[in-house]
């Protein structure tokens, strides 16, 4: 288990990055398999003149990663009836968007680096640009994961403006539809944003028990929840007494453990967009897609481990400047706010923190 516990400033990022550095393995190959939904809003669009031109990216080929010995191999399964139901796997939804790729590349080469069984993790890229599958399949051969097209006017007419631009993208939202995106028999979920590495063994993430709750994600109940939601928002009673019965504490969506069952059961989804639709009238919030999760969600949370989401290393929604890691163990890295590593490296001004994301970045310019 790789554990960053307590540091700051360039001396604590040279140290971590012996330690994070990936090292080459190999491993048998997995396949790619397309979204089989036919439905309104999730469609894969085959026929559609590609959106992203395949020579704007060129990422290096990701070394192959081979299972432990103790793990259970289902190469054979996922070629056969199972596939995407075998009971084996641990699921991962990432989101992929051609500003935010490269993050996401690396994010993936992360979790396969530090998973002591990789061949068992399969990967949900929602995505609402074409040809992304095959940058995918170019740079992570072996990859178990599947590849579902999500309709960016499913919620562009629901999405208000926010404090930066970045959190408006149709994209963003698709994480409120994972229990009619993903297979029925796809019981729970891991949702990862696209600014973060995974320095742990993502099976201890998904193995969190969430009781009786839907979503689990670490809480931060000592942040000022007031301020995710306006002056109005707290002056009207038929809105602030959504949380008169219970005890809200802020949680990032970036990283959530998600009941799918559960989800589907209660139809969290039309609660999701409920408050979307009041926010189009009454602008009760100034964030993106973050509050109607704390208004559905907050107070009925499975508390996950702060280490699994050392969030904000991207700093605010305005300035992007540096932060230190929180106290504490850490087992994923999280650039929330409006800072990226991957920009800030190629500007020559990185943060110091910003070198732990550099060893699993795969991106190379094609000129």
């Amino acid at each position: 288990m790789f554990w960053v516990t307590k540091f700051s400033g360039f001396f604590a990022a040279a140290m971590v990055m012996i330690v994070l550095s990936p090292s080459l393995q190999s491993f048998p190959p997995a396949e790619a398999i397309r979204s089989s939904h036919l439905e309104s809003y999730l469609r894969f669009p085959s026929q559609i003149t590609p959106t992203v031109p395949l020579n704007r990216f060129s990422f290096r080929k990701a070394p192959v990663f081979r299972n432990a010995g103790e793990c259970t191999s289902n190469d054979r399964r996922i070629l056969g009836k199972t596939g995407v139901c075998d009971p084996s796997l641990v699921h991962v939804a990432i989101t992929l968007d051609v500003e935010y790729l490269r993050g996401s590349i690396a994010a993936v080469h992360s979790i396969l680096h530090h998973s002591r069984c990789p061949e068992s993790v399969f990967f949900h890229f929602l995505v609402s640009e074409t040809n992304l599958e095959t940058l995918v399949r170019s740079t992570f051969p072996q990859l178990k994961f599947k590849v579902y097209y999500f309709d960016p006017e499913r919620v562009r007419n629901i999405i208000s403006t926010s404090v930066r631009q970045a959190l408006e993208q149709p994209l963003n939202y698709a994480r409120n539809y994972l229990a009619d995106l993903l297979e029925p028999c796809v019981s729970r979920v891991i949702y990862l944003d696209s600014d973060l590495v995974v320095v742990d063994d993502i099976s201890k993430l998904w193995s969190t028990s969430l009781g009786s709750k839907t979503i689990g994600a670490p809480e931060y109940c000592h942040a000022n929840f007031t301020k995710y939601f306006t002056t109005s928002f707290w002056s009207e009673p038929r809105f602030s007494g959504t949380f008169s019965s219970r005890k809200p504490c802020y949680f990032n969506t970036g990283v959530m453990v998600i009941d799918l069952k559960k989800w589907r059961r209660v139809g969290y989804t039309k609660r999701i967009e409920k408050w979307m639709d009041i926010q189009k009238t009454n602008r009760i919030y100034e964030l993106g897609s973050l509050p109607p999760y704390l208004l559905v969600f907050a107070g009925h949370v499975a508390p996950i481990e702060h280490r699994w989401n050392q969030h904000g290393l991207g700093g605010d929604n305005v300035k992007g400047s540096c932060r230190d890691l929180h106290p504490g163990p850490v087992s994923l890295l999280h650039w929330s706010g409006s800072g990226k590593p991957w920009l800030r490296l190629d500007s020559k001004e990185p943060c110091p923190l910003d070198s732990l994301w550099a060893p699993y970045d795969l991106y190379g310019f094609s000129s």
